[in-house]
C-alpha cells in the first residue's frame, strides 16, 4: 500500500481558491504540519494538479477519478497509466458524486493493483462494503451520501454502524483499510472515527472552506491516536 496510515483525507472537489497555484500551497502547507505533528495527510487535488504536487511536494496524493478505459481511442478520458505516470498514489472510486458501474468498479481495482496505486472504493452500506471487498480493495471510504457536507458525522451520530462495518471488513478482508467520511468537521469526529477503529477519516467542504484551514488542520492533527 502506498498510502500512510492513520491518515486524514482532504479532498479539494472543485471548491473556490483548491487550484494551481492554491493547491500547491495547501499541499505544502500539509508537508509542514507532517513535519511538525505525528499526523499524516493524504490529498485529493483536482486532476490537472496533481502532477505538479506530485513532483513539488511530498504529501502523498490522490486521485480524484479515473475511466475505465485502455490506451487508444477515447476523447477526454481519464487514462490510469496518465495518473500512475503523474504520481499519482491511488485513485478513489466510485464516490458519491462520480458512481461507477460494478464492472468498472473491479476493472479499476485490478487496474490500480497492476499500476501500483492503492484501490480506494466508496461504499455507502455495510451489505455494500461486504461485496467489494470480495475484489480486494486496498482502501474503502464509508460515508453516507447524505452526510457529505454535512455537519452530521457518522462518528457522532451513528457510532454503532461505524463499528459495524468496521467488524464486517475484519471478517471478510482484514487486508483493507477503512476510511471512515462524512460530515466529518471537528477535531472531536476525528478522534471518535480513530476510537472507533477507522484506519483513517477525512474531510472535503469542512476544510475546503474553512476560515482557517490551517488552525483546523492543526486541531485534527492534535487529535491522532
Amino acid at each position: 500500500m502506498n498510502l500512510p496510515y492513520p491518515h486524514f483525507q482532504v479532498n479539494l472537489k472543485v471548491y473556490p481558491d483548491t487550484w494551481g497555484d492554491h493547491a500547491v500551497a495547501f499541499a505544502r502547507m500539509l508537508e509542514q504540519l507532517e513535519a511538525e505533528t505525528s499526523a499524516r495527510f493524504v490529498l485529493t487535488p483536482q486532476l490537472p494538479d496533481l502532477r505538479l504536487i506530485a513532483a513539488e511536494t511530498d504529501v502523498t496524493v490522490t486521485a480524484p477519478f479515473m475511466h475505465a478505459t485502455e490506451p487508444g481511442r477515447g476523447m477526454g478520458k481519464i487514462l490510469p497509466e496518465t495518473l500512475a505516470d503523474a504520481g499519482a498514489d491511488g485513485v478513489v472510486i466510485n464516490h458519491a458524486e462520480n458512481r461507477d458501474t460494478l464492472t468498472d468498479l473491479v476493472w479499476k481495482i485490478e487496474r490500480c493493483r497492476d499500476l501500483g496505486m492503492d484501490s480506494i472504493v466508496c461504499v455507502d452500506s455495510i451489505e455494500m462494503g461486504r461485496a467489494v471487498a470480495e475484489f480486494d480493495p486496498d482502501s474503502v471510504i464509508y460515508e453516507m451520501p447524505g452526510d457529505i457536507s454535512s455537519d452530521r458525522a457518522i462518528t457522532q451520530t451513528h457510532p454503532d454502524r461505524v463499528r459495524a462495518f468496521l467488524a464486517m471488513i475484519d471478517e471478510e478482508n482484514p487486508r483493507t483499510r477503512v476510511l471512515v467520511g462524512g460530515g466529518i468537521s471537528t477535531a472531536e469526529d476525528v478522534r471518535l472515527a480513530f476510537e472507533q477503529g477507522a484506519d483513517a477519516t477525512g474531510a472535503a467542504s469542512a476544510v475546503s472552506l474553512a476560515t482557517d484551514p490551517e488552525g483546523l488542520l492543526r486541531e485534527i492533527a492534535a487529535a491522532f491516536p
